[in-house]
């Protein structure tokens, strides 16, 4: 099977069959172990166990990922086959993370449309009574703004690395990583002037829930596209091989989509009555 010959496969297939890795084992046992930890700091208070946890899965996920973009610098191994499978899984991925904000606008919904569910008064409102919500046209419409003008500058990208312009590659996505820093800056800042707390009823937890959850997936969008930047800078993706951006592009975009939702959902068809400052 093997091949002498410089340049030519050694072997007779397009699959790429992984070398033994010790990540997966190593991920059980540590997300185990953060499951536990979490347990322990609810019941007991006990943080250890939990912060061990974490920073298994931060290392796992850091060595792991870290053979996958080795792995992508051979073209023996990611042949166009194996980028196709890559390509599939990243659709059924993002397809996942959609169904995941799906049952959040389902309870969302569930609560704004029957808020008799909340209350149980027959004449009862949405937001709740008492309940003061974000201006929409405030922070929000600027993270809007923000978010909108990050897809640009990702598309602008990931053009530029077709066009092989490398300059415009590292300027787009610094620049992309930088709106989605800003994002999370200012949705913090958000959150500490909420006019309202977690455990303040179902308004608060739902709106977090939904909120929280997608500000989760920004940090993990713009870290994804850091690695890209890095991985650019130093020379690593060309107009023929660059999935790795390409799939932090479609991850972003959908980021960006599940924004707009969110906006125009919790937002704007979901004020009552706005909060003074």
């Amino acid at each position: 099977m093997a091949s002498n010959v410089e340049g030519v496969a050694p072997y007779k297939h397009p699959y790429h069959l992984v070398d033994p890795s010790p990540w997966p084992i190593l991920a059980a046992f540590a997300a185990a172990t953060m499951l536990f930890g979490i347990v322990l700091y609810a019941h007991y208070n006990i943080h250890v166990v939990l912060g061990l946890g974490v920073a298994g899965v931060l290392a796992c996920m850091f060595g792991w990922w870290r053979d996958v973009l080795k792995e992508s610098r051979n073209p023996f191994m990611h042949t166009s086959v194996v980028r196709l499978g890559l390509r599939y899984g990243m659709l059924l991925f993002i397809a996942s993370e959609v169904m995941f904000f799906v049952a959040f606008f389902w309870g969302y919904f569930h609560f704004a449309l029957y808020p008799q569910h909340v209350s149980g008064a027959a004449h009862a409102v949405w937001p709740p009574a008492g309940v003061h919500t974000f201006d929409p046209w405030g922070l929000p419409f600027l993270n809007t703004m923000i978010l909108l003008l990050s897809g640009c500058t990702v598309t602008w990208a990931h053009h530029a690395l077709l066009e092989g312009d490398r300059k415009g590659l590292v300027q787009g996505l610094a620049l992309t990583v930088l709106l989605g820093m800003s994002f999370t800056g200012l949705q913090a800042w958000e959150y500490s002037e909420a006019p309202f707390a977690f455990t303040g009823g179902v308004y608060p937890s739902t709106f977090f829930l939904a909120t929280g959850f997608h500000g989760f997936h920004v940090i993990v969008g713009t870290i994804f596209l850091a690695v890209c930047l890095f991985r650019s800078m130093a020379g690593q993706m060309s107009p023929e091989r660059h999935f790795g951006l390409e799939a932090a592009a479609w991850y972003w975009h959908f980021v960006d989509v599940v924004w707009l939702f969110l906006f125009v959902s919790i937002y704007w068809w979901g004020a009552g009555e706005i909060a003074a400052h």
